[in-house]
């Protein structure tokens, strides 16, 4: 065993406990703070493969910018006071119906991924074609701007949905 697979294997287990222990957490705050250390362990799963630019901007845009707003939130609204809602009767299995679907999904991508990398024949040919940050941005504003301005209307939704949310839930149970 080298020195990589060695860490490879050791950022595993620590990035499934995270994502584990944020799942598992009963306190908001705990939850918000393995997720932090869980967006910190696939910064380094970036700079184990080589691409810095995405390990900081992991870094700095999810585990800090990100992180601090729902950890504000969290305490703000006080959500970790609140207590647990009841929940509709076919929201589990629908949750289990779409975790399901979820993990058939990866399941065929990662076998297809695997099938199509065996009949690449060169590695340059796997390397990625942006050469520069330049030309990634370029691509990100021209082509991929819609679903760039989606997501940071989604994500905004998500954070008013859940201001409205909890503003009712504190305000029903004075």
């Amino acid at each position: 065993m080298n020195s990589e697979l060695i860490v490879f294997l050791v950022l595993s287990l620590v990035a499934i406990a995270t994502a584990l222990g944020m799942l598992f957490s009963k306190n908001a705050v705990y939850s918000a703070l393995f997720l932090v250390l869980n967006f910190v362990t696939v910064a380094v799963f970036y700079l184990l493969l080589g691409a810095p630019f995405l390990a900081m901007s992991q870094i700095t845009v999810y585990a800090g910018a990100i992180m601090v707003l729902f950890l504000f939130v969290i305490m703000l609204l006080g959500a970790e006071n609140l207590k647990p809602s009841n929940a509709l009767p076919w929201q589990k299995p629908l949750a289990i119906l779409l975790s399901v679907i979820l993990g058939v999904e990866a399941t065929y991508l990662l076998l297809a991924r695997a099938r199509s990398s065996l009949s690449v024949t060169s590695p340059d040919a796997a390397l990625n074609t942006m050469d520069s940050l330049r030309n990634m941005a370029e691509t990100l504003f021209s082509q991929f701007l819609l679903p760039f301005e989606i997501t940071s209307i989604l994500l905004l939704v998500a954070m008013v949905g859940a201001v409205v949310l909890t503003r009712a839930e504190k305000g029903a149970a004075k």
